[in-house]
């Protein structure tokens, strides 16, 4: 597939209708969890266009799976024994330390390179280690890979999470899945993408309980079976769509718009000016003028921190000063460097974002630093006065299924260079 390198943006308006494909951060786990068995999974509303989901499947593949993709929809079956290391030398994504946790779970031990993803500051894998070496596994780093190994298997314990970690639940909940005895994941982080690969893999025979914000109970069980599956809408998706309407002075039908998924976001957005009426599975998005806003990101339901970048946009819009606080990822802010190229006042005092908005937008040479950046300057791009470019866009293609001919389809002007 062709990787991107350069989008050039003109000023648009959005109208019509966008369809939102599957999420990219339920998609993943799914395409890893599929390790924890050897019959056959079917994943339904698989974003397979996304460069993230191809490298996963690549995994995959030299991992001893067949992967057969059609449309949208992934067919995942074992051709022979399962490999237990990771011989990878292609792009590495984050995702490799959910891959180290099945294959220490399946087989009892693996082998993954260190994680990539996007740079946000300090993301380091301790809190996936501590779940391993709970659950009775040797950790360690060897030859820029990290390994563990649990020669009699993982065993059920109690894993207590200092921080609501996405991550660190996933990983969690996939190795107690096949643990001697019960695990139980106090203070976890339960979202719409973590009860998506709890009702993924209770379709394999786990047992999995699940007790609000307080904890997950999983009783391991001896092996698990194939199953069929479909991929959840894809909430960041479907919030991107909701702003670009807004800020473009558009009229968007979304379809397929995860309502109960994003209801916190919703309100801060309709309190600050967007407008926005519920069809029968679709939100229309039609009028509405951006006001500013004050934001801190914080666990679901509350605004996650992929989000914010997409509020910065949203508030170099409005008349007057927004402010934003990441609690999760201090100091991921290097895009609004990038915004101000494009004439956005803002400054960053501390883990405080401060944008002064209403100043009218131009287009400029800028940089996708990472996915959610890179997806947040191009929206810019639609409303600035001139051609912006956005380097390195190959960024947004990780976690954005079809972007470009969704885009262009309501009315979006861009274009590969």
């Amino acid at each position: 597939m062709y990787h991107p390198n350069k989008y050039v943006i003109q000023p648009s308006s959005l109208s019509g209708r966008v369809q939102v494909s599957g999420a990219k951060n339920s998609a993943l786990k799914l395409l890893t969890a599929s390790l924890l068995t050897n019959e056959k999974i079917e994943i339904t509303n698989f974003p397979s266009t996304l460069l993230d989901a191809q490298v996963h499947v690549d995994m995959l593949k030299v991992l001893g799976k067949t992967c057969s993709v059609q449309g949208n929809k992934i067919v995942i079956c074992e051709r022979g024994p399962l490999s237990s290391k990771l011989v990878w030398d292609g792009r590495s994504i984050r995702n490799t330390l959910l891959i180290l946790g099945a294959l220490v779970a399946r087989t009892g031990k693996g082998a993954v390179p260190l994680p990539g993803g996007c740079n946000l500051g300090e993301r380091k894998f301790d809190l996936h280690e501590m779940v391993l070496q709970r659950l009775g596994a040797d950790v360690w780093i060897q030859n820029n890979m990290l390994c563990a190994k649990a020669e009699r298997g993982l065993s059920g314990n109690d894993i207590v999470l200092p921080i609501r970690s996405t991550g660190a639940t996933e990983n969690a909940i996939i190795c107690a899945s096949l643990a001697d005895g019960v695990t139980t994941i106090w203070n976890p982080h339960i979202r719409p993408e973590i009860l998506d690969l709890i009702r993924y893999l209770r379709g394999m025979g786990a047992q999995i309980d699940v007790f609000g914000q307080e904890r997950i109970e999983v009783n391991g069980v001896s092996s698990l079976s194939g199953t069929k599956h479909p991929v959840i809408p894809d909430n960041m998706e479907a919030i991107t769509w909701l702003i670009a309407s807004v800020i473009t002075g558009g009229d968007l039908e979304i379809v397929d718009f995860p309502y109960q998924d994003l209801e916190v976001p919703l309100i801060y957005l309709r309190e600050s000016g967007a407008k926005y009426y519920r069809g029968d599975n679709s939100l229309i998005v039609r009028g509405g003028c951006p006001y500013p806003v004050e934001i801190s990101t914080g666990p679901y339901p509350g605004i996650n921190s992929d989000m914010q970048p997409l509020f910065a946009v949203y508030g170099a819009c409005a008349q007057g000063q927004s402010k934003i606080v990441d609690l999760r990822f201090p100091g991921r802010y290097g895009y609004s460097q990038e915004l101000a190229k494009m004439g956005v006042d803002c400054k960053v005092d501390g883990n405080l974002l401060q944008i002064n908005g209403g100043t009218p937008l131009r287009g400029a040479n800028v940089k996708a630093l990472d996915l959610r950046a890179g997806v947040a300057l191009t929206l810019a791009g639609l409303i600035a006065e001139g051609t912006t470019e956005v380097s390195d866009a190959w960024q947004v293609e990780r976690g954005y299924d079809n972007f470009v001919n969704k885009l262009t389809g309501v009315g979006g002007r861009i274009e590969y260079a």
